[in-house]
């Protein structure tokens, strides 16, 4: 019989007795960005009265193997969906005692290198119960007739599975989700447990998600007292995160600060901080540079690093001729912007000629203007006069062998392609660009270096300080920059408004386009557009045009309407594509997800095709999905729309176990654990969808 291994015992404060016992038949799901996991659990032992000899056990697990036993505490929940599962909070490996099973677990992929016939070896010379004579003392092994880098295989896996295990059972018990707990293993590995138990307010300043609250419950738990120095210090920097986070700035006041740190300390009213304990700390944070000050604006030391370094790679762009301009007289721009004018049968304003003058002559330069205003135009024409002057060939087939010289990106997939269609050469998103994965941290500080002579960035409002300090560190010395966006649009999602505060600064040479282009006779949507941004509205803005629509309608009564417009959609022959619903929100009757599902309904892709249920939603072949992180690697990014294109079963089985995707001719394949990284875009953010274009 199966014994527990001890990893890690039960906390007395769980007050859950049900149980499970049983070996691992399958994994349903696995998140890969954290520890939650959706195993079916063939049942040995349970104190449960279960109808069936198999049970779904959900919750955060370690690197669990099939066909291996496990002993899981927890309860029975009643899901809303898929039914009645076993909802684990604790977890231990059950060692194997039978020569079966110690052969399957040391075989298993938790021990590279070893194979059937060593771990046969291994049973034969130590016994059935190997697992706990090794684990008691590794010296056991040298009896063993193998390699000694076998043994060390065995003995090194053995260590680093008990250390995860222990860390998962430890942060369940802590009340961490699993991408949390993910997190943190992967922060301090082993230590974990021995770290938080010293200083719980060490996660705030390490873990993303942590809030200083949750840190607080546990100090309390471990009888940290209130006004402990890592607790005043903890709290100052979290107060300082989320004043500025949460309205995208870079710095806080010294008196915003002071009075966030000082509600959320004293715990209202019942544990008062001085004021001088807030400065000691608050010095003592600025001797570590967690913090900087200047003047009275106040910044936790990684952001102040990252504008710092911002400004000093711009003027090592800047700089890099001795004058700051190029070598080309306004003459001779003007003469290849006009043949440009003329090979394209295009007919600039002045300030349009202005702007590609400006930006052929400058270091480093800033194009804006709202909707219609004729950005991409201005972007293209760039290009071309550039590659003019410069005698450069356009022609990709040229560059086999050699960087291409003009660079262009963009934030996200989609507007990267705008720019390849509009111009015709290809473009990348920033993360390609720099080889990123978009799971950096803020300190992450090497990109890969660009190669070329002229970068053009667009949608550059999207754009955060983090991500713009990695972007200028990787431009060389000899490059042109130029940044394209509109600076009224939504700004980063991240701190910072980097465009913003380009532009406001005037150090940089910039140009912002007013006259309004892409307006199809009787459109009335730019000018709206302008209207708004402008602070005005005609008298008739509510009232219906050719190419737009006001319906007043309350929350309650908005999916109804969403559907029948969409209905009406469908009937005039406009796809799927054409058709994008946005919203501000997720939750509530007018929330995007709920939306996703009404318009699902509308559009009725293949209802009795095979069809997978993820969370809360079930997909069909010929869905319409949104990429929500960056993948480079299958040049797939967060904000890519695609279509499912099919799904795919393992032989003699129905239930589909790879979902494949086609990203405008790119097709993706997905694994189960990844299906985390998409969901339905029938309706989507109001953030998603820039540089989309859409009919309705």
């Amino acid at each position: 019989m199966d014994q527990p291994m001890g990893l890690f015992e039960p906390q007395d404060n769980l007050n859950q007795n049900m149980y499970v016992d049983g070996r691992l038949k399958a994994i349903f799901f696995s998140s890969n960005d954290s520890f939650y996991k959706v195993l079916l659990i063939e049942i040995a032992n349970t104190n449960l009265s279960w109808p069936d000899s198999e049970i779904v056990v959900t919750g955060s697990f370690g690197d669990v193997v099939e066909e291996n036993s496990y002993h899981f505490v927890g309860k029975v929940i009643d899901h809303p969906r898929y039914g009645k599962q076993f909802q684990a909070s604790n977890y231990t490996s059950l060692i194997a005692t039978t020569k079966e099973g110690v052969v399957k677990y040391l075989s298993s992929d938790r021990f590279p290198g070893i194979g059937q016939a060593t771990a046969k070896r291994v049973v034969e010379v130590l016994g059935d119960d190997a697992i706990q004579r090794i684990s008691a003392d590794r010296r056991v092994l040298e009896r063993v007739p193998i390699t000694q880098k076998q043994r060390n295989a065995i003995s090194e896996n053995l260590d680093v599975n008990d250390d995860l295990e222990k860390v998962i059972v430890g942060l369940n018990s802590y009340g961490f989700s699993s991408k949390v707990a993910s997190a943190i293993y992967e922060k301090y590995h082993g230590d974990a447990l021995k770290i938080i138990a010293k200083n719980p307010y060490q996660l705030v300043e390490d873990i993303r998600g942590i809030s200083f609250k949750r840190a607080d419950a546990i100090a309390l738990k471990l009888g940290i007292t209130a006004t402990s120095t890592e607790r005043v210090r903890a709290g100052l920097l979290y107060a300082i995160q989320e004043l500025c986070f949460e309205n995208g700035d870079t710095y806080t006041t010294t008196a915003d600060l002071l009075k966030m740190a000082g509600s959320l300390l004293d715990n209202n009213g019942t544990v008062p901080v001085s004021g001088q304990k807030l400065g000691e700390s608050l010095i003592a944070l600025a001797k570590e540079h967690k913090i900087v000050g200047e003047d009275d604006r106040i910044y936790l030391g990684y952001v102040y690093n990252a504008e710092v370094q911002i400004a000093e790679h711009l003027n090592r762009v800047i700089k890099n001729k001795d004058d700051g301009e190029t070598d080309f007289s306004d003459d001779a721009i003007k003469k290849q912007i006009q043949i440009v004018e003329n090979k394209f049968g295009i007919n600039y304003d002045q300030s349009q000629r202005t702007a590609i003058l400006k930006a052929i002559k400058s270091p480093v330069f800033i194009l804006t203007g709202g909707p219609g205003t004729g950005k991409t135009t201005i972007i293209n024409g760039i290009v071309n006069t550039y590659a003019r002057l410069h005698e450069y060939s356009l022609d990709l087939n040229e560059y086999k062998d050699k960087p291409f010289p003009i660079v262009l990106a963009a934030p996200t997939g989609r507007a990267a392609k705008h720019m390849a269609d509009s111009t015709g050469l290809p473009a990348s998103t920033i993360h390609r660009l720099l080889g990123l994965n978009g799971q950096e941290s803020a300190d992450y500080t090497s990109p890969k270096d660009i190669e070329g002579s002229l970068l053009i960035i667009d949608e550059m409002s999207m754009v955060d300080t983090f991500l713009f300090k990695l972007l200028m560190r990787a431009v060389p010395n000899h490059m042109q920059v130029v940044f394209v966006g509109d600076q009224d649009q939504l700004p980063s999602v991240g701190p910072g408004q980097v465009f913003h505060d380009l532009l406001v600064s005037k150090q940089l040479p910039a140009m912002h386009l007013n006259n309004i282009y892409r307006q199809e006779k009787g459109s009335s949507i730019v000018q709206l557009a302008h209207d708004i941004h402008a602070g005005r509205l005609s008298d008739n803005f509510d009232q219906n045009q050719s190419d737009r629509s006001f319906i007043a309608c309350n929350e309650a009564q908005l999916p109804s309407v969403i559907e029948q417009v969409a209905k009406r959609a469908k009937e005039k022959d406009f796809g799927l594509m054409d058709v994008q619903v946005l919203a501000p929100m997720y939750r509530g009757t007018a929330g995007i997800d709920h939306l996703n599902n009404v318009l699902q309904n509308v559009w009725q892709v293949n209802p009795e095709g095979k069809s997978v249920t993820i969370k809360d939603h079930t997909y069909r072949i010929g869905d319409k999905v949104l990429q929500l992180v960056n993948n480079p690697e299958q040049n797939v990014f967060n904000g890519d729309l695609g279509i499912i294109v099919g799904m795919q079963a393992p032989k003699n089985q129905t239930v589909p176990t790879k979902i494949i995707i086609d990203f405008d001719e790119t097709e993706v394949t997905y694994e189960k654990n990844e299906w985390v990284q998409f969901t339905l875009a029938y309706c989507t953010s109001i953030h998603k969808p820039k540089a989309v274009s859409s009919q309705w």
